[in-house]
C-alpha cells in the first residue's frame, strides 16, 4: 500500500468511528494480491462500557490447517466471551485461535468470528494485526509502505529500534535447556517455553565444554525465527569483582579486571552481535545481573555492607563496566539493552528506592553510554518474589496497624513484583531516563502455587497473621534468595501483559540452581555461599533467619533435577 492509500484508510476509520461504528478498514483492489492476509475489523454496537465486534480474515497466501490472529489494544479493552474463535487475553495483547471445524483457512479464504467487550473511555480500533505472526493489511513489496520493513526510511525496519521488541515477536528457545528439561518426567510441558541465555565467563562465548556458544545460539535462533520476528535473549554477567555480597555467583575478574571485562568479554560480544547475518533478530540484553545494587544496600555504614561491596563502589568498576556494556551493545541497532534493577524485596525501600534510580542513571551515562542506550529495566531476575500479592496490599491496616508494619512487609511500599515494577519505571523517567523505557519481570520461578498456596486473606488476629496467612511467597524472608524450598513456576512468558511491562520472561532457566548446598571445588570462579546451605541460620540481609534453601543443589548454573521437578509441582498458573 502506498503511503496515500494508508492515510486514506485510516480517515475512514475515523469517518466510521465518529458515526458510531469504528471500523478497521481494508483496501479492496487488485493491490491485495501482494498483501498477505487482510483482516477487517468492526465495532457493530456500542455503548458506555461495552461493546460488540465483528472480524473477518482473509488468506492471501498457502492453505494453512490452522490459524490464529493476534493483535494488541492501545487502551483498557478486555474481551469477555466470543464465538466461532477461541479468545484469549493477556493485558492489552489478544490471540483468536481457531475452533476445531473452522481451522481449514484455504488459499484466498476467508473467515470470521466475534466477541463482546468491555472498555472506558476510548475504544480505538487496533493498529496491528497478525496471522500466524505475518502481519496483515501490508504489501511487503512495496518500498513505500510505511509499515514494510524493507523500507529504509520506515522507522521501524532495519536498522531503528520498535518500542517494545517482544510485541509481534516469538522468543528463541534454547535447545540446550529445551532437551534438559524435556528429559525430566513431565518437562515436555514446559520445554518449549524461551528462556535466557548466560553469559556468564569469557568461555561461553565460544561455548563450554562442548556446548553451544554465542553464535551457535544466534544461528538457531535464525533458524527458529522463520519469516517471524524473533527475540534471543541474553544475559551478561562478568562484571570484575562480580555479585559482591553473594559468593555463590562470584565470577572469573577479580575487582581490578575492568580493561579485560572490556575487551576480552564486552567487545567479542558485540562483535558478533554487530555481524550482519543476524540484523534481523531482536537481540535483547539484560546488563548484569546483582550489579548494581548492592552499591545502594551492601556499603558504607549499613548492617548488610560487605569489604568487597565497598572496594566495587570504591573503584567505580561496576559502574564503568555497566557503562562501557551499554555503550557498546547500545550501538547496535537491533540491540535491546535491559539493566538489571533488583527487586521489591531490596529496592522497595525508601532508603534505596530513589538512590538506586539516581546510581542506575549514573551508570547509564558513563563510558560513553547515554540514556538511548537503554530500553529498560529488568526486575526479580533469578529471584522469587510473587508477581501480585492479591491477598493484601500495603494500605490495609489490621487493628489500626498498617501491613506495613508487618514483620514480612516491614515498612516496604511495595508488597510485590509488578507494583514495583511499575512504580520504579516512574521513579526512572524522574531520574532521567526516556519516558518510553519498558520493564521486564522474570517470572521464572515465582509462581508459588501448589497446596500451600493461600485462597484468601490470614486471620485478623493481628498484622503479621493477616499477611502471613494470605501472602503467596512462602520464603521464611523475603531475603532468601537461593534454591528456595516451595516455590513454583510462574506466568509464562507473555508480551505486554500490563502497562508499562513489556514482558514476562524466564530469564532464569528454570531447573538451574542458585548456587551448590556445600562448597564444592570447580573452576568457575564460584565461591560456596551459606545462604545455599539448607542449615544455614541466616545473617543480617535475611534477618537471620534459616535459608530455606534446598538440600543437595549443586554449582550456580549446573542443573538440579530436583528443584526442577518442584518448580513444575508448585507452579502457578499450574500447568495443564
Amino acid at each position: 500500500m502506498s503511503r496515500t492509500r494508508t492515510a486514506l484508510l485510516a480517515a475512514l476509520a475515523l469517518i466510521a468511528a465518529s458515526a458510531g461504528t469504528a471500523v478497521a478498514v481494508v483496501p479492496s483492489d487488485t493491490a491485495l494480491a501482494a498483501v498477505p492476509c487482510t483482516v477487517d475489523y468492526k465495532v457493530q454496537n456500542q455503548w458506555d462500557t461495552g461493546f460488540t465486534a465483528a472480524v473477518t480474515v482473509t488468506n492471501n497466501s498457502a492453505a494453512k490447517s490452522s490459524w490464529a490472529v493476534k493483535w494488541s489494544y492501545a487502551g483498557n479493552q478486555k474481551v469477555t466471551g466470543g464465538w466461532n474463535a477461541k479468545i484469549t487475553q493477556s493485558g492489552t495483547a489478544v490471540t483468536a485461535a481457531n475452533e476445531t471445524y473452522n481451522a481449514t483457512l484455504g488459499a484466498g479464504g476467508s473467515v470470521s468470528f466475534g466477541f463482546n467487550g468491555t472498555y472506558s473511555g476510548t475504544n480505538a480500533v487496533p493498529a496491528t494485526f497478525t496471522l500466524d505472526g505475518v502481519t496483515c493489511n501490508v504489501d511487503p513489496t512495496d518500498p513505500t509502505d510505511p509499515t514494510d520493513p524493507t523500507d529504509p526510511t520506515d522507522p521501524t525496519g532495519p536498522g531503528a529500534k520498535v518500542d517494545n521488541p517482544y510485541s509481534g515477536a516469538k522468543v528463541y528457545v534454547n535447545p540446550e535447556w529445551s532437551a534438559k528439561a524435556a528429559a525430566e518426567p513431565g518437562g515436555s510441558r514446559v520445554s518449549n517455553q524461551p528462556t535466557g541465555v548466560w553469559l556468564d565467563r569469557i568461555a561461553a562465548i565460544d561455548g563450554v565444554g562442548g556446548g553451544m556458544g554465542l553464535r551457535d545460539h544466534l544461528d538457531a535462533a535464525l533458524q527458529q525465527k522463520g519469516s517471524n520476528e524473533e527475540v534471543v535473549q541474553l544475559v551478561i554477567y562478568d562484571l570484575p569483582g562480580r555479585d559482591c555480597a553473594a559468593l555463590a555467583s562470584n565470577g572469573e575478574l577479580g575487582p581490578t579486571d575492568i580493561d579485560k571485562y572490556k575487551s576480552q568479554f564486552i567487545d567479542p560480544i558485540a562483535a558478533i552481535l554487530s555481524d550482519s547475518k543476524y540484523s534481523s533478530l531482536r537481540i535483547v540484553t539484560t546488563i548484569e545481573i546483582d550489579s548494581l545494587p548492592n552499591l545502594v544496600t551492601n556499603t558504607g555504614s549499613r548492617a548488610t555492607a560487605t569489604p568487597q561491596c565497598d572496594t566495587m563502589l570504591a573503584n567505580g568498576n561496576y559502574v564503568k563496566g555497566v557503562g562501557y556494556a551499554l555503550a557498546k551493545l547500545g550501538a547496535i541497532p537491533n540491540v535491546y539493552n535491559y539493566i538489571d534493577a533488583g527487586h521489591h524485596g531490596w529496592l522497595g525501600w525508601d532508603d534505596n528506592f530513589a538512590p538506586s534510580a539516581t546510581l542506575f542513571h549514573q551508570a547509564a551515562t558513563s563510558e560513553g553510554a547515554t540514556v538511548d542506550d537503554v530500553q529498560g529495566f529488568i526486575t526479580n531476575t533469578a529471584n522469587y518474589s510473587a508477581l501480585k500479592e492479591n491477598n493484601f496490599t500495603v494500605n490495609d491496616t489490621v487493628g489500626g496497624t498498617s501491613v506495613r508494619q508487618s514483620k514480612w512487609v516491614d515498612w516496604n511500599r511495595y508488597v510485590d513484583e509488578q507494583s514495583y515494577a511499575q512504580a520504579f519505571r516512574s521513579q526512572l523517567v524522574s531520574a532521567g531516563f526516556n519516558s518510553t523505557i519498558g520493564m521486564l519481570i522474570d517470572t521464572s520461578r515465582n509462581g508459588w502455587g501448589g497446596s500451600a498456596r493461600p485462597t484468601g486473606p490470614g486471620a485478623t488476629t493481628s498484622v503479621d497473621t493477616y499477611v502471613d496467612g494470605g501472602r503467596y511467597d512462602r520464603r521464611i524472608h523475603i531475603g532468601n534468595w537461593c534454591n528456595q524450598s516451595g516455590a513454583g513456576l510462574g506466568e509464562r512468558p507473555q508480551a505486554a501483559p500490563a502497562a508499562g511491562i513489556d514482558a514476562y520472561v524466564w530469564m532464569k532457566p528454570p531447573g538451574e540452581s542458585d548456587g551448590s548446598s556445600t562448597a564444592i571445588a570447580n573452576d568457575e570462579g564460584k565461591g560456596f555461599d551459606r545462604m545455599c546451605d539448607p542449615t544455614y541460620t541466616g545473617n543480617a540481609r535475611n534477618g537471620n533467619n534459616m535459608s530455606g534453601a534446598l538440600p543437595n543443589a549443586p554449582l550456580s548454573g549446573h542443573w538440579f533435577s530436583a528443584q526442577f521437578q518442584q518448580l513444575m509441582q508448585n507452579a502457578y498458573p499450574p500447568l495443564g
